[in-house]
């Protein structure tokens, strides 16, 4: 396969890339320091400069997680794993191959996992039909987990500083990169939308509410943002302290120990706080943004509903059968009655029969994933489009669609199903498997629609003219399927079901 070499000039220093299938590809470009040795558990620092040319052809690190999470094998990977190291700050760039006289909306990818897992590189985030279609897409790894994602400053000391939100300092810094470097590229850097989905969306919408990251993104798209998934400094530090013990380190020495093990180490421990956090319920999960600091001074659907959120356009959704995918994998979610009956036990009589309610056949199986599904995913859309909705256009979305291969399977629309669409999936081989020979066609107009409103979003932050701004009169949804349409507050009694619903204590 003929590929042409190209190469950008960035703050650090020139970055070659290559040309291959209509579009130019850079891998790996490090956007700050190796967060290691003395730099573990710091803001990240700005990457240094070098000398010469970097070679920027094939991925490097993802960040530590469990190797079977790190399977790049969605399109034709094989069996190939991606390596792992601290050393994975780095974000890749897409763009058209014959450019454009006009700088391109850029649009940066916050890939998903539960804080615990991903990479940028995963197949499916490829963004080259994104960039196709005229953008400068971005993708963006973090740290995660206990590395990353798990807040430990309260275990800090003088000797051994720790700092907060070590992960979306990273993207701040990743989209200070994106503003001071992405003109080289083509890219507009007064026209960046940042978007993600699952964990990423709710990255996404936090940063909505990160004072630093003003004016480093002007629209935003959050695709099936997780609930529950935010806590006070008071239960990250009774989360921290936990994490010392199943580590085995006394308070007094927690910092030097968390500075020294291995990052496998504090992975498996992360992991054995997870399964704890489960049984216990200390609030919803360990792992993830942390407000009070200066990071994240406020919570951040509180920032939205008071105004303190930076008011850029935002586009949130979910779909249709969010809790299917978790009866069969990473089953973290209440798809049950006694996974229910166990989230459910601690609240007033009246809140949980409120809940339950709004499911009529409560407790089939069918019911509890759909309440499942709301409590993990829908209600956080819910809060999101009603807090932002105040203060900026917002647009809420449903995501019905999916192919008879996957209503087949059980699976329906369910979690991250929407990526297909999103990144032109259904044009792959892996996505023409997905499709019966008489799906095909309705995948390829999905996708099409899909991608035309992200893209119409990303340039002017409208996501087309039929798509009505959700406000409180209306509460205006796009159901995206076989036949799009708008419906108006389609699933009343559940939103308000989970109104003001929180597991944190």
């Amino acid at each position: 396969m003929h590929e042409r070499i190209i190469r950008a000039r960035t703050s650090a220093g020139i970055v070659e890339g290559f040309t291959r299938d209509g579009v130019n590809r850079w891998r790996s470009i490090p956007y700050a320091r190796p967060p290691v040795g003395p730099l573990r558990y710091r803001a990240p620092q700005p990457a240094r400069p070098w000398a010469g040319v970097r070679h920027c052809h094939g991925f490097g690190n993802c960040a530590p997680q469990q190797r079977r999470y790190t399977l790049l094998g969605v399109s034709g990977f094989g069996g190939r794993f991606q390596p792992m190291s601290e050393d994975c700050l780095t974000l890749n760039v897409v763009t058209p191959k014959d450019g454009s006289a006009e700088p391109l909306p850029v649009m940066v990818f916050i890939h998903g996992g539960g804080y615990i897992l991903g990479s940028s590189a995963t197949p499916i985030y490829d963004g080259a039909a994104l960039a196709r279609r005229g953008c400068v897409y971005v993708s963006v790894n973090y740290r995660l987990g206990a590395l990353g994602c798990l807040d430990l400053s309260s275990l800090s000391t003088p000797q051994t500083p720790i700092d907060s939100n070590l992960y979306l300092r990273d993207l701040v810094l990743a989209l200070h990169w994106v503003k001071d470097n992405i003109a080289s590229f083509g890219g507009d850097p007064d026209n960046v939308t940042i978007f993600g989905e699952s964990a990423g969306a709710h990255i996404t919408a936090t940063l909505l509410a990160v004072p630093a990251a003003e004016g480093l993104f002007h629209r935003a798209i959050s695709e099936s943002p997780a609930a529950g998934m935010t806590r006070s400094q008071e239960v990250a530090a009774e989360f921290a302290a936990r994490f010392a013990n199943l580590l085995g380190a006394r308070r007094q020495d927690a910092a030097d120990t968390i500075m020294r093990v291995p990052a496998a180490q504090l992975v498996d421990t992360q992991h054995r706080l997870i399964d704890q956090g489960m049984q216990q319920r200390l609030g919803a999960f360990p792992i993830g943004p942390v407000f009070g600091d200066d990071v994240v001074p406020v919570d951040p659907v509180e920032a939205m509903r008071s105004g303190q959120a930076h008011p850029v356009p935002l586009i949130v959704g979910t779909n249709a059968e969010e809790g299917r995918l978790f009866t069969r994998f990473l089953g973290m979610l209440p798809t049950n009655k006694a996974m229910v009956e166990a989230l459910l036990g601690e609240l007033e009589p009246e809140v949980r029969e409120r809940i339950t309610a709004a499911y009529p056949n409560y407790p089939h199986p069918s019911a509890c994933i759909q309440l499942g599904g709301d409590f993990a995913f829908s209600s956080a859309a819910w809060q999101i489009a009603e807090a932002h909705g105040t203060h900026a256009p917002t647009y809420l979305y449903r995501y019905d669609y999916a192919p008879r291969t996957l209503q087949w399977s059980g699976f329906g629309a369910t979690h991250a199903t929407e990526l297909f669409a999103v990144f032109d999936i259904y044009r792959t081989r892996f996505g023409a498997l997905l499709t019966a020979a008489a799906d095909r066609r309705t995948a390829l107009r999905v996708s099409n629609q899909v991608q035309r409103r992200w893209r119409s979003f990303s340039r002017t932050g409208v996501p087309g003219d039929d798509w009505p701004v959700y406000t409180h009169a209306d509460r205006a949804v796009l159901v995206i399927d076989r036949k799009t349409r708008v419906e108006y507050d389609p699933h009343q009694h559940r939103r308000l079901a989970w109104d003001g619903f929180s597991l944190a204590r």
